[in-house]
């Protein structure tokens, strides 16, 4: 999941047409997903979604000090990818 603040270009983007696809890569390996986004406005999710990486990289002062200093203010809202389709190329030996 990605965050977002509410009325950025992102999430007014993904309105208009929610289609995405990511690809991962590692030399001649990778995966690509492509899908539809989900967006949740819930701001309860939202707020928790975007706190999970701060809490990850930081210490819990610091990441609850960085989540209500700089997002907490904010109407959030966080993306969800629907995967439609998966492809790898890499993973079995093979070409």
């Amino acid at each position: 999941m990605d965050q977002g603040g509410i009325g950025r270009k992102k999430d007014r983007n993904l309105t208009r047409d929610p289609r995405a696809s990511l690809c991962i890569d590692e030399g001649f390996r990778y995966v690509t997903l492509e899908g539809t986004i989900g967006m949740i406005d819930d701001q309860v999710t939202a707020q928790a979604d975007n706190a999970a990486p701060a809490g990850r990289c930081h210490d819990a002062i610091q990441a609850e000090e960085m989540t209500w200093d700089e997002f907490a203010r904010e109407e959030r809202v966080s993306l969800l990818v629907h995967v439609g389709r998966a492809d790898g190329h890499g993973f079995d030996d093979k070409e």
